[in-house]
């Protein structure tokens, strides 16, 4: 589960810069969600999270993610939106929204070299299923439980216990199998894996410098999953619905920093009593 290599600690200025970073992917997330409607296609969707990121001289994450020596394989869009059973990695394309449906959109975003990783899951219109939209709210709130138990000196499967603990305890939700969080910085996927089950106390310590992807991301019902024949897009096996959120986040000497949330995570971490711990400009 966890690799041999140490993981990449970051200086404040690179945290810095992963902040900005997140800040932009925090801005397209923000308008790719507001242009949600039914009627749209998801590649239009996608053209205002490219836009966004463009606007702000970023460089998409996701954009050609994967290429070959040759530039080709790599993964086609600026965004990942992943529909109703499609759990993650879902490619933008002619596929029309319909009112009801579950959009989870998956957003990454470069400044100066520095990544920052963010998802949410929004509703087209009014959710149909009520069962649907507390999927989505037990996602977004493991999220926060496993932000929640990061601590200096902990270790990162803390999290993914917390994570667990939380979701077991909201009644019979499906952790998706095989997908996991993970270390960003120079690069969008590193060292660690951020498991969303597993017993506390294992990996790699939480250390100042270390930023994590924590990213769970739950079904309604069975959480095997399937890779569809574009090599991206994974599907519940048994066509249950899924949900996906996620935030970048560091753990300072003052607290947790959660770099892709708009307002760093200060309102909702007061809401759970824990500290907010922004580096200093």
């Amino acid at each position: 589960m966890f690799g041999s290599r140490r993981p990449e600690l970051k200086t404040p200025d690179q945290l810095r810069l992963m902040r900005r970073a997140g800040q932009v992917v925090a801005q397209a997330l923000a308008a790719t969600s507001a242009e949600v409607r039914a009627g749209i296609t998801t590649c239009e969707l996608d053209a205002v999270a490219a836009e966004v990121i463009a606007s702000a001289g970023a460089e998409p994450s996701f954009l050609d993610y994967g290429a070959d020596i040759n530039g080709e394989g790599g993964f086609p869009g600026v965004i990942c939106v992943s529909v109703n059973d499609e759990v993650v990695h879902g490619i933008p394309g002619d596929r029309v929204l319909q009112t009801g449906d579950l959009v989870s959109i998956d957003c990454g975003a470069i400044v100066e070299g520095w990544h920052g990783d963010a998802a949410r899951s929004v509703f087209v219109g009014e959710p149909g299923d009520p069962a649907a939209v507390k999927l989505s709210q037990v996602t977004h709130d493991a999220l926060w439980s496993g932000i929640g138990a990061a601590r200096l000196g902990g270790r990162v499967t803390d999290i993914s216990a917390a994570i667990e603990e939380f979701v077991t305890a909201q009644g019979d939700y499906g952790i998706a199998e095989g997908l996991v969080g993970h270390g960003i910085g120079s690069a969008m996927h590193m060292e660690p894996d951020v498991p969303n089950e597993g017993r506390p106390g294992r990996g790699p310590r939480i250390t100042e410098g270390l930023a994590l992807a924590v990213e769970p991301m739950l079904t309604l019902g069975s959480s095997q999953t399937a890779t569809l024949d574009d090599e991206w897009t994974m599907v519940t096996v048994d066509g249950s619905w899924a949900a996906h959120w996620e935030h970048t986040i560091t753990v300072t000497e003052h607290g947790l920093w959660v770099l892709t949330a708009e307002d760093g995570g200060e309102e909702l971490l007061a809401k759970h009593g824990l500290p907010f711990g922004p580096l200093s400009d």
